[in-house]
């Protein structure tokens, strides 16, 4: 089967992503297709490259959204 695999698709690989059959289909098409796989290389690398940041807010402003939610809400019901 000829498939054309987009970036957007080996991104979500890279990601884990794709559903099974997705992901069956672009292990095999990297083992045999070159170009591909130095595609598959350079989205790795980039990935790899990404700061690992991690935020987490404060209690505070989670707090101060689910406050707005539930005033939202209200105002909703009313």
């Amino acid at each position: 089967m000829l498939q054309n695999f987009t970036s957007e698709l080996l991104v979500k690989y890279l990601y884990h992503e794709t559903t099974v059959a997705e992901k069956r289909a672009i292990n095999e098409e990297l083992i045999a297709d070159f170009m591909l796989r130095e595609r598959y290389t350079e989205l790795l690398v980039a990935k790899q490259q990404l700061p690992k940041v991690q935020f987490k807010p404060t209690k505070k402003s989670v707090q101060n959204i689910l406050n707005y939610s539930k005033r939202s809400l209200v105002g909703e019901m009313a």
